[in-house]
């Protein structure tokens, strides 16, 4: 099988398209614009692979496939019923799991699902706070999670900023949860996937892996798996897989029928049968050397760009990265989170803001940045490149000429776009 790893950033609206609605054409042209304009360094983002999109647009985005192969309520499924099944055999093959789902629309929606195959409203569950870099769908009060179950939030430590197992364990044992969460969305570093499980079983509870950020990472090797030490893994399929927008279950075989049923027909209706297509793709794609070296070039590019804001008075948290995964404090230069975002906005450098643990700074402002290097690496950024990146990224931090460094913006864009 041959497997390519292009980006496909050019985009013209077909005729079909212009024709039958030319107001929602001129949107998507300029969305296609504006990226080839930009570089993407949000860490939630990346470039979809060109046969990831060929597959969403093919023809089981018509298909209703309510249920799972051999096992559906619609006739027609045959088709449906063989891409599913080679998605999920790609995906246990590529995690080397015992059982996958692939139907979950979301990474929350997974979540959702991993709650419900093992938890009932009310449960006790201990995560990652979200002060310290834990997703809404670990106890805010605006998710379900927050409504449905009580929650337990750990944290790192404020001296280095790093995990505080410590505390995990004093955590467990004190409040004695149905479930721990392990995993966040701004924590940079590797987690102990043993030390959970130990955690874990000392107080007979569930261990759910997220791993939404570093799915890919975890697929190529370059980050240690869940999947030998959680009940269940929650995964997301975009991000660092380059997949579509969505979610994936992994678990042993004697969870599997709780964790589909909690899917469907609990949580979810019919699939998208063109997104679990593209599952599949994804899957395969994820499994080649490229894919590795594209993420090791990442991971690579995201330490020489934490190195880079470190040296412009931006101190990365933990001391750098194991991921591309890059959270920078610029309180010290008398910036709040959100200023900094829209500054490098303004110069066509798309990251986030991101609330720091112990943050003096209101949640709305935030003292910090989030930046992941995926997306420009998919484009074939080299590290040097990400390294600049950073220090362009200071330069607009510290007052530096923003029409200046928006110039060189466009120009590292435009090559990447020559790709």
């Amino acid at each position: 099988m041959t497997v390519t790893h292009d980006v496909q950033l050019s985009w013209t609206a077909p005729a079909v398209l212009r024709e039958a609605d030319p107001q929602l054409a001129d949107l998507l042209s300029a969305e296609a614009g504006r990226r080839a304009e930009s570089l993407q360094l949000l860490a939630g983002e990346n470039v979809t692979s060109p046969a990831v999109l060929a597959a969403l647009s093919g023809p089981l985005v018509d298909k209703y496939a309510e249920g799972y192969p051999g096992h559906r309520h619609h006739s027609g499924c045959a088709l449906a019923d063989a891409a599913e099944l080679l998605a999920v055999d790609r995906a246990k093959r590529l995690f080397a799991a015992e059982h996958a789902n692939v139907q979950p629309r979301s990474g929350t929606s997974a979540m959702l699902a991993a709650y419900a195959a093992l938890l009932r409203p009310g449960d006790l569950v201990l995560a990652m706070s979200l002060e310290h870099g834990g997703h809404l769908s670990c106890g805010s009060r605006a998710n379900f999670s927050g409504r449905w179950f009580d929650f337990i939030g750990y944290g790192v430590r404020e001296q280095d900023h790093l995990l505080d197992y410590d505390q995990v364990r004093e955590l467990a044992r004190l409040h004695r949860p149905k479930a721990i969460v392990a995993g966040g969305i701004s924590y940079p570093r590797h987690l102990d996937w043993a030390a959970f499980r130990e955690i874990a079983d000392e107080v007979d509870a569930y261990l759910i892996a997220d791993t939404a950020q570093t799915t890919g990472l975890v697929a190529a090797g370059l980050a240690p798996s869940p999947v030998p030490y959680a009940d269940v893994t929650v995964a997301a399929t975009h991000k660092l897989l380059r997949g579509p927008r969505g979610g994936l279950l992994l678990c042993s075989e004697q969870l599997a029928g709780r964790v589909d049923r909690a899917v469907f027909p609990f949580s979810q209706g019919g699939a998208a049968m063109n997104e679990v297509a593209g599952k599949a793709v994804a899957f395969a794609q994820a499994g080649t050397p490229e894919f590795g070296a594209y993420l090791q070039r990442a991971v690579d590019g995201a330490r020489s760009l934490a190195g880079a804001l470190d040296g412009a008075g931006a101190p990365p948290l933990t001391g750098g990265t194991d991921t591309q995964l890059v959270t920078a404090d610029v309180g010290a230069l008398g910036l709040t989170g959100l200023e900094a975002e829209r500054r490098c906005a303004a110069a066509g450098l798309m990251l986030g803001k991101c609330a720091l643990p112990y943050d003096p700074a209101p949640p709305a402002e935030t003292s910090g940045i989030r930046l992941g290097t995926g997306a420009v690496a998919a484009q074939g950024m080299a590290v040097e490149g990400m390294a600049e990146l950073g220090e362009l990224i200071g330069r607009l931090l510290r007052g530096g000429p923003g029409a200046e460094i928006g110039a060189r913006v466009r120009e590292l864009a435009a090559a990447l776009g020559e790709n």
